[in-house]
């Protein structure tokens, strides 16, 4: 459990970043429902399952019934983050599977030691995740737990190369794409981006990963998609103006 910062070490500088993230979606939502968030990330490797642990964290702090989904279900870890068992007969894949108005859902929810925290774990790989996850089972699955929790967050599978995430953005209410700093190469960020636009769907926000306060002042910064796009611009003009 040493990724749990934010329950380790609340005061860290890491655990204020994580903190004004969540304030930064609460602000981003200018009164809009916020209660399903998406995580994900470009590539495999840039800390998308360690943000999406921590925020849920974050949020409970602030006293609000979390539920984590570990819905990468090819590479899921967040029973491994969490330490709890990620049984074959039960997790997000069986739940998907097998759920009807009857199911046990606590059969499938684990509990973990913050008592605002819960987790549904992957379960076993499924042989066509895609199909899985676009299902009327976890359409009916999702919109049954909204009225159970106030923050639902998705830890979702890389996007190039899957197409996973791009499935459950017709369920969540705030996508946000971890990228790890000085290694995500922005035409990486750009095909996510793109990715996105071809659903019709949007890109909330986006945070940097792995910046020391060398690099940042912070650990992660977020920033809205107009906010991205203004300082891609300056950017630019600055690299126009050396030539």
């Amino acid at each position: 459990m040493k990724d749990l910062i934010v329950n380790k070490n609340p005061k860290s500088m890491f655990s204020e970043a994580i903190k004004t993230i969540r304030t930064n979606l609460a602000f981003s939502s200018l009164g809009d429902e916020m209660t399903v968030i998406l995580n994900t990330s470009p590539e495999a490797g840039d800390g998308k399952s360690f943000i999406s642990a921590n925020l849920a964290l974050a949020y409970a702090d602030e006293g609000k019934k979390v539920l984590l989904i570990d819905c990468d279900l090819r590479k899921g870890r967040q029973h491994e983050i969490f330490n709890i068992d990620n049984s074959i007969m039960h997790g997000y894949s069986n739940l998907i599977l097998n759920y009807n108005k009857n199911t046990k859902l606590e059969e499938y929810i684990v509990k973990t030691e913050n008592k605002k925290v819960f987790v549904i774990p992957t379960g076993p790989m499924p042989p066509n995740p895609v199909e899985l996850l676009n299902s009327e089972n976890n359409k009916e699955l999702l919109e049954s737990l909204r009225k159970d929790y106030d923050i639902i967050i998705l830890d979702c599978p890389p996007v190039i190369g899957l197409s996973d995430t791009l499935v459950l953005t017709k369920y969540s209410d705030a996508n946000i794409v971890i990228v790890s700093n000085k290694k995500t190469k922005l035409e990486n960020l750009q095909r996510t981006q793109k990715a996105f636009e071809q659903i019709g769907s949007k890109i909330t926000g986006v945070i940097v990963n792995k910046a020391t306060p060398k690099d940042s002042g912070y650990y992660g910064y977020y920033y809205n998609d107009s906010y991205y796009a203004e300082e891609k611009k300056k950017k630019t003009k600055k690299k126009i103006r050396r030539k």
